[in-house]
Parts: structure tokens; C-alpha cells; sequence
């Protein structure tokens, strides 16, 4: 899918966020990345493949320290 140089990452690597928008629609809650990833505004994903990624953002209240 993608043709960037270099390309972004795949749809099952773990840093498959970082891939590059392709859309962005804010006022729906999502994006496209080039990898095929729907990126929901929750930080819920859905892959190219169907899979669903649940949200993963930190709980509120939930304080993180540097170790």
C-alpha cells in the first residue's frame, strides 16, 4: 500500500501509528493512515484485515512516573 521512501509500517508492526495520514476527518472521530489502519479519535484501531484494536489510552487519574 504505501510509496513512500522510505515506506511507512505495516498494518501489523507496532509502531503501525506512525504511518503517514492519507484523511483525516476530526469531525468524525477518524483518520486513514497509509497502511490501511483506521484511527479512531478514542485510540481504538481497525486494521486492514478486519481486526479490531480496543482503545489504549491512559485511564484518567492514572499518573505515570520515569522509572
Amino acid at each position: 500500500m504505501c510509496q513512500h521512501q522510505t515506506q511507512c509500517p505495516s498494518a501489523d508492526s507496532a509502531d503501525r501509528e506512525s504511518a503517514r495520514l492519507v484523511a483525516h476527518h476530526p469531525e468524525q472521530g477518524w483518520s486513514l493512515l497509509c497502511n490501511g489502519v483506521v484511527l479512531f479519535e478514542d485510540t481504538g484501531e481497525l486494521l486492514p484485515d478486519g481486526r479490531a484494536i480496543a482503545p489504549h489510552r491512559p485511564l484518567v487519574g492514572q499518573v505515570m512516573t520515569a522509572a
